[in-house]
């Protein structure tokens, strides 16, 4: 952390105090219980972060005193006023606040906000400095420029080979400026950036500035059996799933430029390869073009390497063959990695997944033995729990047709509507490729565990997703598990460790198995083996007491509440319906279909109640129907998207015995994807 200037205006002696000592960490503090006592300070001294009480925070009190940089930080008991207080500053203006008193316990965190500020504040400095370096450059080339002008009317051989030099320089001050106004986009694009897919496509844009061939971007994490390794969210341009991180890892302490960079904190930059013992194998055999130059350079957070950002092949602008990376391009990426840094640290890419920005296992099983903590010494009753695990249903089958950037595209879309449909209390991560892992927390029994997640299986069976209609089933759907314990189930809360966590989570990965068909090696519930479409539902891991054994059962969870009853089975099938409202023709897809109707996607709602004239497309054959409105309501989490039910009306026996020859072949094709 920089050292900071940081005064503190606040005319209460005890809270002045406190946060004296609480900043001191931080920077040189100054103090002053007057705003007057204040501007002296603010005329005489560069102060880096503001400290003010909320009784001078204002925006019209301050203004005009404040230079650009200066972040702001405010405190007071009163959170509401402290948040119209932050509202009346302008955007441009790093504002936060923190709630008083504070207290011993929570010092730690007013230091971090209090980090965050004065790391603003360096950083608008820096950009400034940079700004006005460039600045200073472009007078010089326009200087040069200038001169190129006055030459008139001398035509010799020296006076033409000079002209020549000069719109050489000119054309250089072009690309300058070219340049200069991308590492500003790029600078602006870090600032900005709120997920990691923003992130990432910041990296792309670096490589142009460096003019490399090829560049990556590793983040540090560690696990029980690697240990500390570099995993790389981007690999010679190529943005990686979960799937292929397992096969790119770095280790350590293995010979390589990245790993080299990462345990001693130090750049490399160097075309000389022949002999490097750190020109390791994945960088022969996994770059697309043969390494003959590499620049790489750690992106550090408070002194701690917490990742490493690296280019290949520094391009030739003329004809595009490797050179050296200069001094200059070193000086850029050392810059743009300190950006990186913040960025990173602001999505907090150490606990979360970077494709779905759920929680990575490690952290969620942290954040789980908090949670059972917490819960066991507020209350004195036992505490239950369940333990979910969910899998995309053949989600190979979704990629190998589509591709990998729609299942990433699935992945994430997934990832949001898991996260808003859980409740505030539960917990959840990405545990590995398309898996799921959920902590439900103050769940009264096994039933209302297994309530809750057929709740949320049934919220996936009833979204659209792109090319849904492509699944075996038509449809695209998710299997859970569930094994459910209390606080017994630990010999010792107050040692709980992951390994126990874990043991619940193969748990009910063995009854996910069960849901999607698998052959499982014990004792199986219900009617014996499932087919291979035995998907989309719910099964429950639990044990029994038998006789003085206890053994383990794995049964399918059947939804009890009350449902509407329903006269025909609907199928989940995607396909084409055309209807007429407004007197124009709106196209869509069916999200399921029965002889009484349908349920479509619309973008816009449909006025309940009146009847729409339809053409619906099935296979060969299209049915000209009507249809009445039932509802139509907004989905979840989308601004224009509307679910909407249609009831048929006045089915002819030619369209009904249609549909039912449809219905036929789709069990049909059930059946044979069964054998």
């Amino acid at each position: 952390m920089i050292e900071a200037n940081i005064l503190i205006l606040n005319d209460n002696p005890q809270e002045r105090e406190l946060l004296q000592r609480i900043c001191s960490s931080a920077g040189t503090v100054y103090l002053a219980s007057t705003l007057a006592q204040a501007i002296s300070f603010l005329e005489s001294k560069n102060i880096h972060v503001l400290v003010v009480n909320s009784r001078f925070a204002s925006y019209s009190s301050l203004k005009g005193l404040l230079n650009k940089a200066t972040s702001l930080m405010v405190t007071g008991s009163d959170e509401e006023k402290i948040k119209a207080i932050v509202k009346g500053w302008p955007l441009k203006r790093y504002v936060d606040y923190y709630l008083m008193p504070l207290s011993a316990s929570n010092n730690r965190d007013f230091l971090r906000v209090m980090q965050a500020a004065v790391e603003h504040a360096s950083l608008h400095l820096q950009v400034g400095a940079l700004q006005r370096r460039v600045e200073r450059t472009e007078i010089e080339l326009q200087d040069a420029y200038s001169e190129i002008k006055e030459i008139k009317n001398i035509i010799n051989e020296s006076v033409i080979r000079e002209l020549e030099k000069r719109i050489e320089l000119e054309a250089k001050y072009i690309w300058f400026k070219k340049e200069k106004k991308k590492l500003e986009e790029i600078l602006k694009d870090l600032y900005t950036a709120n997920d990691v897919t923003n992130l990432l496509d910041i990296v792309y844009d670096i490589k142009g500035i460096v003019r490399a061939q090829g560049i990556s971007l590793y983040i540090l994490d560690e696990n029980e059996t690697l240990g500390k390794y570099l995993k790389p969210l981007v690999l010679d341009d190529s943005f990686l799933s979960h799937a292929d991180f397992a096969k790119h890892v770095v280790l350590m302490d293995s010979q390589d430029f990245a790993a080299s960079v990462a345990r001693y904190g130090q750049e490399i930059n160097t075309s000389d390869l022949t002999y490097d013992s750190r020109l390791s194998k994945r960088y022969i055999e996994q770059l697309k073009y043969p390494l003959r130059s590499i620049l790489s350079v750690p992106i550090m957070h408070q002194n701690q390497v917490i990742g490493v950002l690296e280019v290949y092949n520094k391009l030739n602008r003329k004809n595009s063959r490797p050179k050296p990376f200069t001094k200059e391009d070193q000086q850029i990426l050392r810059t743009l990695s300190e950006h990186i840094a913040i960025a990173i640290t602001k999505l907090n890419l150490i606990q979360y997944d970077a494709l779905t920005g759920l929680l990575r296992p490690d952290p969620f099983f942290e954040k789980v033995i908090q949670k059972i903590k917490y819960e066991r010494k507020r209350r004195q009753e036992e505490a239950s729990y369940a333990m979910v695990m969910g899998d995309v249903d053949w989600f190979k089958n979704y990629n190998d047709r589509n591709g990998h950037e729609a299942g990433n595209r699935l992945l994430r879309e997934l990832a949001k509507i898991l996260k808003t449909s859980t409740r505030e209390e539960d917990i959840i991560c990405r545990y590995g490729g398309e898996e799921f892992l959920f902590f439900l927390s103050g769940v009264k029994n096994m039933e209302e565990a297994c309530r809750i997640t057929d709740r949320l299986r049934k919220k996936i069976e009833e979204h659209y997703f792109d090319y849904q209609e492509y699944q075996p089933r038509n449809n695209l759907t998710m299997s859970f598990g569930i094994t459910y314990f209390t606080g017994e189930s630990f010999n010792n809360l107050e040692k709980i460790s992951k390994n126990d966590l874990k043991r619940f989570a193969n748990e009910a990965d063995m009854a996910l198995a069960e849901a999607k068909g698998k052959k499982a090696s014990f004792l199986v519930e219900g009617k014996g083996k499932e087919t291979s479409l035995s998907k989309n539902k719910v099964c429950v891991y639990y044990k029994r007491q038998n006789g003085r054994v206890k053994e383990e059962v794995i049964e399918s969870y059947q939804h009890k509440f009350v449902e509407e009853r329903r006269r025909y089975k609907r199928f989940y099938t995607s396909t084409i319906l055309i209807f007429k409202t407004n007197g124009s023709n709106k196209v869509t897809k069916t999200i399921n279909l029965s002889l009484g109707g349908a349920k479509i996607s619309t973008d816009l709602k449909l006025p309940l109640a009146q009847t729409l004239d339809i053409m619906l497309i099935l296979g060969n054959n299209a049915c000209q129907l009507k249809g009445d409105v039932v509802y139509s309501e907004k989905a979840e989490g989308e601004f224009y998207r509307y679910y909407s039910g249609l009831r048929f009306r006045d089915l002819s026996f030619e369209d009904r015995k249609i549909l039912e020859n449809y219905f036929a072949s789709l069990r049909a094709k059930e059946s044979s994807l069964s054998h």
